[in-house]
This record gives structure tokens, C-alpha cells and sequence, in this order.
């Protein structure tokens, strides 16, 4: 394992900690217990938070900021975040409207976020991301994973905090952008887990993961590696299955990063992927290309598709200032 760490002990105190002095004027630290919120007062509408585990940065404590999120928790590495800490930043944040927590659909963040409700004497909602495409419903699972929808979600209802939406109307516009979101992801190599001190999986360099999690976590399937277009047809398919959009839809197209793809990859798959959009009938009118939620320094990428009207659009594009996503 190479990275740049003097102790796995501190390494997301310390992260944490660099990020906030790199954006000072829009960021403060609470460091114990650990959480990301604005550095501006409290003001009078529903506050915004979300949290997780660390290692898919910018994913969450790179949206603190306007028009997204007010708090956010970042757990150890690919670990929820504890319930102490969720309380003491939706206790920072509050600003007499409520809070709105936004949790991936993972085992751990949601208990830490139902274990921290329980604990809170204030008014509160709760939107479940759950995008990931590649996870099929089951008895067996928690269900369909949270992965890079989750920064949708977020951008979507924080535009509407910012202009006055109330609670409710913030947690219904969660859950219907949720709904009209689906993800699929592909590993081309593994990540390590600084704790672990070895790749999370072993994947032969002539092969790729189809379905993979953030985490790590098995696909769908493993198979021989592929030319780009026919990787974005594999990713394109259950995508487009799920959310069975019509032909003339409008839609927001997201192509994500796991943090040891280039740009220059990320953007010839967003080629690739909006003109195989419009050759089914879809108006791709709104991109997002980058590493947004990533896991650590796994080589590989995720497309994202959310079904757009005037409403979620005109919430797209409204503007947005944090340390990673601003317009």
C-alpha cells in the first residue's frame, strides 16, 4: 500500500480538517465530534444534512455549502458515521424549520441515522437514496445501494431549502428525484482500505467488474474487459430498464469518476453515452462529468441517469457554492 498517511488513526480528522482551511469562507470544523457545516449563520429554513463513510470524497462534505448541504458527517473510511455526531451537527444546524437528513441505503448509515432521530427533540424527515441499479431487491439485502444519485438529491433539495420550501415539500421532492434516478457502475481495478492494507478485491488486469459498489462491494457479474462503447451499452441497458423513461424524455446524464479515472476516460464516456441516449429518444439536456463519489483511489466510473421536467430542471441549475460543486 502506498499512500500519503501519517496515521490511520487520523487520517479523515486531518483530511477533514485540510478541507475546511482550503475553504474557509464557506466552511467550519467541528472537531470533536467530528462534522463539516457553513461558516455562515443560521438562517430561517429547513437545514440540510447527509454523512457517511469517508473514501468517496467529494461525496458528502464537499456539497456543504449554499444551495446544497448544511451539515455533513463523515464516518472512518467506508464506516457510518456515529449517531453522537449526527446529533450534535443537526443540533448546529437547526434553524427552527426542521432538518431534512438525507442517508445512503446502507446497513450502517441507516441505523446511525435512526439511532440519532431517537436521540433529537426536534422536527425532522428523512429522504433514502437508493439509485444503484446493479442491486436487485432481496430479502437478503437492505436493497438497492446509495451511490452517486446521492449528490442529485442533495443539489435538487437544497435548491429548494435555499427558496423556501418547507420540510415536507423538501422530503417529497427527495423522494420523487430519487425515484427518477437509477445508477450503474463499473471497476476496472480495486481500491485499499487503509485499515486493511490490501486491495478490497483481487481482479485480473484483463478484466472488469460489472455492477460494483462503492465500496467495493461484488457486481453483477465479472467479465473480460471491453471497448468504451460496449461498456456504456452494459451500463446503459439496466439503467434505462429501470427508470423506462419515454422516448423524448429530457434527462440529466451524470458520468462519475472512482477517483483513479481521468478525465480524459471520464469525458470520452460521456461522448459515448449521450449519443447513445439520443439514439434511443432521450434529450440529454444537463451534464455532470467528474469524480464526485468515489472510492479511494478504485480505477472505474458510474453512469447516472435522472428524468428531468421544468421543475427539477430549473432546481439543477440553480446556483450552488461549495468547495466542489458551483455555479
Amino acid at each position: 500500500m502506498k499512500k500519503f498517511i501519517n496515521s490511520i488513526d487520523d487520517l479523515v480528522q486531518d483530511s477533514v480538517a485540510g478541507l475546511v482551511m482550503a475553504h474557509e469562507d464557506l466552511l467550519a470544523l467541528n472537531e470533536t465530534p467530528l462534522f463539516v457545516c457553513r461558516r455562515t449563520p443560521k438562517q430561517a429554513r429547513v437545514a440540510l444534512m447527509s454523512g457517511g463513510g469517508s473514501g468517496h470524497e467529494p461525496l458528502h462534505t464537499g456539497y456543504v455549502g449554499f444551495g446544497m448541504l448544511d451539515a455533513a458527517c463523515p464516518g472512518q473510511v467506508f464506516t457510518a458515521p456515529t449517531p453522537d455526531q449526527i446529533v450534535a451537527a443537526a443540533q448546529r444546524v437547526e434553524a427552527g424549520q426542521g432538518v431534512l437528513m438525507i442517508v445512503k441505503n446502507y446497513g450502517g448509515d441507516c441505523t446511525s441515522f435512526e439511532v440519532a432521530r431517537d436521540m433529537l427533540e426536534m422536527e425532522f424527515a428523512t429522504v433514502l437514496v437508493n439509485d444503484d441499479v446493479a442491486v436487485e431487491q432481496s430479502t437478503h439485502t437492505t436493497g438497492r445501494r446509495g451511490v452517486a444519485g446521492a449528490l442529485i438529491v442533495e443539489k435538487m433539495i437544497g435548491a429548494a431549502a435555499e427558496a423556501g420550501a418547507n420540510l415536507y415539500e423538501c422530503k417529497a421532492l427527495g423522494v420523487r428525484v430519487n425515484a427518477n434516478t437509477a445508477s450503474m457502475g463499473v471497476a476496472l481495478t480495486s481500491c485499499t482500505v487503509p485499515e486493511a492494507d490490501a486491495p478490497t478485491f483481487d481482479i485480473d488486469p484483463c478484466e472488469m467488474e460489472v455492477g460494483v459498489g462503492i465500496h467495493g462491494e461484488p457486481g453483477r457479474y465479472r467479465r473480460s474487459l471491453m471497448p468504451a462503447d460496449d461498456i456504456v451499452a452494459l451500463l446503459l441497458e439496466p439503467i434505462l430498464k429501470d427508470l423506462a423513461l419515454a422516448a423524448g424524455r429530457s434527462v440529466l446524464l451524470h458520468v462519475n469518476g472512482f477517483g483513479g479515472t481521468p478525465l480524459i476516460e471520464l469525458h470520452l464516456l460521456n461522448r459515448i453515452a449521450t449519443q447513445r441516449l439520443r439514439a434511443e429518444g432521450m434529450q440529454v439536456k444537463r451534464w455532470l462529468v467528474g469524480n464526485h463519489t468515489t472510492s479511494l483511489e478504485m480505477a472505474g466510473a458510474s453512469l447516472t441517469l435522472t428524468a428531468l421536467d421544468d421543475e427539477l430542471t430549473a432546481l439543477w441549475d440553480a446556483p450552488v457554492t461549495t468547495p466542489s460543486l458551483r455555479w
